[in-house]
């Protein structure tokens, strides 16, 4: 199975190293990594405006937009389902295995 490498940084300092396992159908590895820092970055920029936001908010969010974007393929319902939950339990798995790297502190 590919592999599709991603780097994540949060604000507060801490790196994700995650080796998310590709479904066996992408049809763009770069595209997916891209989509990625897209969304993250969106994120981001509405917290920085809008202020901080509760983790249950952002993930019942994220979820619900997961939802609607299955909803829009043209697939029976059970089909986009099975591909969401699978595609979501592997990338939990994917980044609960990631490499993670607190943020440095103190004085060199």
């Amino acid at each position: 199975m590919k592999k599709l490498p991603f780097r994540a940084q949060t604000s507060s300092g801490d790196t994700f190293d995650i080796a998310f396992p590709l479904h066996a159908e992408t049809g763009d590895p770069v595209r997916v990594g891209q989509l990625i820092s897209i969304l993250l970055d969106a994120i981001d920029k509405d917290i920085a405006i809008a202020g901080e936001t509760s983790n249950g908010d952002m993930l019942q969010a994220v979820a619900m937009t997961m939802a609607i974007r299955a909803r829009m393929i043209h697939a029976p319902h059970r089909t986009t389902e099975r591909l969401s939950k699978e595609l979501l339990n592997t990338a939990l798995e994917a980044v609960e295995a990631a490499t993670h790297r607190p943020p440095q502190a103190g004085h060199a």
